[in-house]
């Protein structure tokens, strides 16, 4: 404590404005595409720092654009290859189904975003411990099952399983889901592998990040602007991790059981949290 105090107020100010930037783009960037949910984890982060609600949710949605660029970038053939399908060969049944399965967590997320932003109910502990483990205990039950029926790739989801694994995606609302973790169990329910239904995933997430970082630009201009250095920073940091956590995640989803890694990962934390919680 003493050694905090030889330090002038604002210079220890901007280090620890650095400090937090860094750790918050790292932990953005590290845990939105690894399913062991990045909201969860982000949440947990706030209390560690202890920052006021309303502007560190603030500060998190602009990271956004760290992670979407992220995805562009490791998806960039992927994606124009969808492009090639549509506008080349009329070929519309990728991007269609990924806005099937976009549509309703972007929906739902937009009209309820003042409730979620507002309710204890999403920025609980007890809600974020319980929805890490019940998702984590799924990811186990469903890596020990057999598949249902087998997909080749997404290019062969129909349209009612697109919806389904949209209508799951709706949970990553809900602090400690993970929308990746939502979607690749759903995908796997509806006969991918866990590789593929990662791939599909990622990609389905593109039109509601996107949106979400649309909204940010045009609604928060004067935040951007104000907060513009450490916002940058965080986004670089987010950028260099989330490239690194899709590379891994990618590889290590075509392992088997790799799905249930993160199910034990998930179950270890889950009961920390509680624990701690309850004791405090």
């Amino acid at each position: 404590m003493q050694s905090r105090l030889r330090f002038p107020k604002l210079m220890y100010n901007k280090f620890m404005n650095i400090f937090e930037s860094i750790s918050l783009g790292l932990v953005q960037g590290l845990t939105e595409f690894i399913p062991v949910s990045s909201s969860g984890h982000l949440e947990i982060a706030q209390r560690l720092i202890g920052e006021r609600a309303g502007d560190f949710h603030l500060f998190l949605e602009f990271i956004n654009f760290g992670t979407l660029l992220a995805l562009l970038i490791f998806f960039r053939r992927r994606i124009l290859q969808i492009c090639q399908d549509v506008f080349l060969h009329k070929n519309y049944r990728l991007a269609l189904n990924i806005l099937i399965t976009a549509i309703p967590a972007g929906a739902i997320g937009y009209l309820l975003a003042g409730l979620i932003e507002d309710s204890p109910f999403f920025s609980s502990t007890y809600t974020i411990a319980i929805a890490m483990g019940v998702i984590g205990f799924l990811m186990i039950i469903i890596d020990k099952l057999p598949h249902l029926s087998k997909l080749k790739d997404e290019n062969h989801l129909t349209k009612p399983r697109a919806l389904t694994i949209g209508l799951a995606q709706i949970l990553a609302l809900i602090p400690g889901t993970s929308r990746s973790g939502s979607t690749i169990i759903a995908g796997r329910m509806m006969g991918l592998n866990s590789k593929a239904a990662a791939e599909y995933s990622f990609l389905a997430s593109l039109p509601i990040m996107c949106g979400v970082c649309l909204k940010m630009f045009v609604k928060d201009t004067s935040y951007l602007v104000e907060n513009l250095p450490m916002l940058m920073l965080s986004n670089i940091v987010a950028l260099i991790f989330g490239l690194l956590a899709l590379q891994f995640v990618m590889k290590f989803l075509a392992k088997p059981r790799a799905l249930s890694t993160f199910g034990y990962y998930r179950i270890v934390l889950a009961t920390l949290i509680l624990i701690v919680t309850l004791i405090q």
